[in-house]
């Protein structure tokens, strides 16, 4: 059985568009594949921004830390086993103002954890997550696809290649906000794509 792991971060919750990506993706996948799902939205539940307690409590040897460095740990030490868990992880990725969400960064943050996720060596940073596979459904009020302005997709590509996930598609659902005619076809594009991707992992 494989295990998945859905994030979504939209701020509109149940309306995203980005949600929509992921109710559709997961519809498809569980039609075709078992598999046993695990959730965290980032949105509904947002964690707080990275702070110098929290990492400082990541440096401290267990044994050492303060009931409270406990607690502090075990917010990102709970997210990386997730991820560790994972076989599969799928993200729902709208676009604000040209970036992912504050909700995702700081999800990012939590899992870019050295010595655990990756590790630094004499010849540069090694991940440490390899074997594992993201789709990102990215969802956009405007077309940005290919273009500089596409900041988003680079960046997430780089970071999860930096902990050692380099099987990463990508969905796009794009001009989104340019009229109705507009996102439907969007839609039907990246449900086609998403069909693709299912079909090419039971290959």
């Amino acid at each position: 059985m494989t295990n998945v792991l859905v994030l979504k971060s939209s701020l509109n919750q149940t309306n995203g568009n980005s949600n929509k990506l992921i109710n559709s993706y997961i519809a498809k996948l569980t039609a075709q594949h078992t598999v046993s799902l695990a959730e965290r939205d980032l949105a509904a539940q947002p964690l707080s921004h990275l702070s110098e307690q929290e990492m400082a409590a990541w440096m401290t040897e267990p044994a050492k830390r303060s009931d409270e460095q406990q607690a502090l740990a075990a917010l990102s030490d709970n997210i990386v086993a997730e991820v560790m868990q994972a076989d599969h992880i799928v993200i729902g990725v709208p676009m604000y103002n040209f970036g992912i969400p504050s909700v995702l960064k700081a999800w990012i943050d939590r899992v870019a954890r050295a010595g655990i996720t990756f590790k630094y060596t004499d010849t540069g940073p090694v991940g440490l997550l390899e074997g594992k596979s993201v789709t990102i459904l990215a969802a956009r009020g405007g077309q940005y696809q290919g273009t500089e302005f596409d900041t988003q997709s680079r960046y997430l590509e780089h970071f999860f290649n930096f902990i050692g996930i380099t099987d990463i598609n990508f969905v796009y659902a794009e001009g989104l906000a340019m009229g109705a005619e507009a996102a439907n076809q969007a839609f039907d594009a990246a449900d086609k794509k998403i069909v693709e991707l299912i079909e090419q992992a039971a290959d």
